[in-house]
């Protein structure tokens, strides 16, 4: 190999790993903007940066085609989850996949201004059901919301061979929200913030 090309693949290399401490640790992209940034990166080595990001796609891709190869053998569980932009108040509803493999972000879908009852999510869950391929699809898993809950049952009903279940995760912060409305618990909580709170603004 030679010199220039070792200095590339240098290069590549570190703009990759620094790219993936940014994107692991959600850290904005204009946090490069910083003064104190290119020094450092300078201090790591006196090299510049690559296209990190159409790397990282181009890897992630890579990976997500390979991901999907498993999926006849093994099936996946499909995971549907909500998320409101507070910034632009625009409403999401997000798509992965799990299975032994990991887990693979599939599409969002924007549901902002919507009415969100039984026939719209179910409408929905059999749209990315039927994009994935229902032979691949072995269970659904959504959070517990009345219209959710009446969505997953009509699910089951039209195709029988998923399985549709409530997200523990969910069930578990809805039980600790009503744990956190008995008083004892609801006036700890507030000593505990105190505590925290002048902590924090007394370093």
């Amino acid at each position: 190999m030679t010199l220039q090309g070792m200095v590339k693949g240098t290069r590549n290399m570190l703009g990759r790993y620094v790219g993936k401490w940014f994107y692991d640790k959600g850290i904005p992209f204009d946090a490069a903007n910083s003064p104190y940034f290119p020094p450092m990166v300078s201090a790591i080595q006196r090299v510049g940066s690559g296209p990190i990001l159409d790397e990282e796609v181009e890897e992630v891709t890579k990976w997500i085609e390979e991901y999907k190869q498993s999926w006849p053998m093994i099936g996946i569980t499909l995971m549907s989850d909500g998320w409101l932009n507070k910034v632009s108040t625009k409403e999401f509803l997000n798509f992965l996949a799990y299975s032994p493999k990991g887990t693979a972000f599939l599409s969002s879908k924007e549901v902002s201004g919507t009415k969100k009852d039984a026939n719209f999510y179910v409408r929905l869950y059999d749209q990315i059901v039927e994009e994935v391929g229902d032979k691949h699809v072995v269970q659904f898993i959504t959070d517990n919301a009345r219209a959710c809950v009446s969505a997953g049952s009509k699910l089951m009903d039209k195709r029988k061979d998923l399985v549709w279940t409530l997200c523990a995760a969910h069930n578990i912060d809805l039980m600790l929200e009503e744990i956190g409305k008995f008083k004892i618990v609801k006036e700890t909580l507030e000593e505990a913030r105190l505590v925290s709170r002048f902590i924090y603004n007394h370093p």
